[in-house]
C-alpha cells in the first residue's frame, strides 16, 4: 500500500499529464470548492471506458445542470 502523500503526488502527475498544469489546478480547485461525492459520480458517470474529453464533457454537463 502506498502512502496518502504518494497517492496525491501520482494523482497530480496524472491530471497534469492528461489535462496540463493549468487545467489540473482548475480541476483540484473545482473539487475542493463544491460538495462532491466522487464515488457516487464515478459509479453513475464513469461506468464505461471514456476518453478524457468525454469525461470532461460529462463533468461540464453535470456542473451546468447543478447550477440551474
Amino acid at each position: 500500500m502506498i502512502t496518502d502523500t504518494e497517492i496525491k503526488v501520482k494523482g497530480i502527475q496524472i491530471l497534469s499529464h492528461y489535462l496540463g498544469d493549468v487545467e489540473a489546478g482548475r480541476f483540484v480547485a473545482l473539487i475542493q470548492r463544491e460538495p462532491f461525492d466522487y464515488t457516487k459520480w464515478r459509479q453513475t458517470n464513469l461506468a464505461h471506458d471514456l476518453s478524457v474529453e468525454e469525461v470532461s464533457r460529462k463533468a461540464m454537463l453535470l456542473r451546468s445542470e447543478s447550477t440551474k
